[in-house]
């Protein structure tokens, strides 16, 4: 069974070629997959290794993108990786705002987050009506996505998808802004381009800077197993203070930006990670 579980999971990706994503790109969702790595429980341990196909090799990291290449076979999906909220409200509310374009209610990440968490407890019976490994990879890299502060963007400019701006001297839109371009320039210029060196500093500030405030990332109200309405609360009003903040169509983008936002981003980065291994800690028991 797990041998044709990872066969199908293969091909998968054998035959998927790269897509314009909404989220982090392939390095944020590979961080806030490292850094969860290196938290979990052994129980969540065992169960992640189990639930990987073999060629996965026990690293979850290097799945976490997954879900965004497989979006165009599976079209379901791509409703899931985002919110959409009112412009300009810098607020969201679940029964609003969670729902695709056709008012599908629950289709929003955040509702893909609930989902995937209710299916993944049914790990350990002896039959389970749901593929269980892709329920964590879709769980993993929607945890990823809905800390990505433009994930829960406004709906006119589709989390900020159509506002063209420069990035230094390179066209881009905003939301690959925050997607790729501040991480990739912190890694050129502080990291020697490596990703693994940007992931030991962030994990750094995780035991030091942020180490005061990592028990409530962790925590979830009402001994729920996941709260993803709270990191989209959160999203919003980082996508309003900092990403949409004092720019419009055809900003050049530069080091101010940069180095105000830079912070923000490694801090999203964290948390999500943080409250990844979280979920799976709780999910596995």
């Amino acid at each position: 069974m797990k041998f044709l579980r990872s066969l199908a999971l293969l091909m998968l990706l054998v035959f998927v070629s790269p897509i314009t994503v909404r989220g982090w790109g392939v390095d944020g969702h590979f961080i806030t997959c490292k850094i969860a790595q290196g938290r979990l429980s052994q129980k969540a341990v065992d169960a992640v290794n189990h639930l990987l196909p073999d060629y996965a090799e026990g690293d979850l990291a290097s799945l976490c993108s997954w879900p965004d290449h497989v979006k165009f076979r599976y079209h379901w999906s791509s409703p899931l990786h985002y919110i959409d909220t009112p412009d300009n409200l810098c607020t969201y509310q679940y029964r609003r705002d969670c729902k695709d374009e056709d008012g599908v209610m629950g289709r929003c990440v955040a509702g893909a987050i609930r989902n995937y968490t209710t299916q993944l407890l049914e790990y350990g019976k002896q039959e389970s009506q749901y593929n269980l490994t892709e329920a964590l990879l879709f769980l993993s890299h929607f945890m990823g996505d809905i800390h990505q502060p433009l994930h829960v963007g406004f709906t006119t400019d589709r989390g900020g998808n159509t506002i063209e701006v420069h990035w230094f001297t390179r066209k881009a839109v905003l939301h690959h802004v925050w997607d790729d371009s501040i991480i990739e320039t912190e890694e050129e210029r502080f990291y020697e381009s490596n990703v693994e060196n940007l992931i030991n500093a962030i994990e750094t500030n995780i035991t030091n800077v942020w180490a005061d405030q990592v028990q409530t990332w962790e925590n979830c109200s009402r001994n729920q197993k996941t709260c993803p309405n709270i990191y989209a609360t959160e999203g919003i009003k980082a996508a309003c203070d900092w990403a949409y903040k004092g720019v419009t169509n055809g900003s050049v983008l530069e080091d101010e930006y940069f180095q105000s936002r830079l912070p923000i981003v490694n801090w999203r980065l964290a948390q999500g990670g943080v409250r990844l291994a979280a979920n799976l800690n709780r999910i596995f028991g």
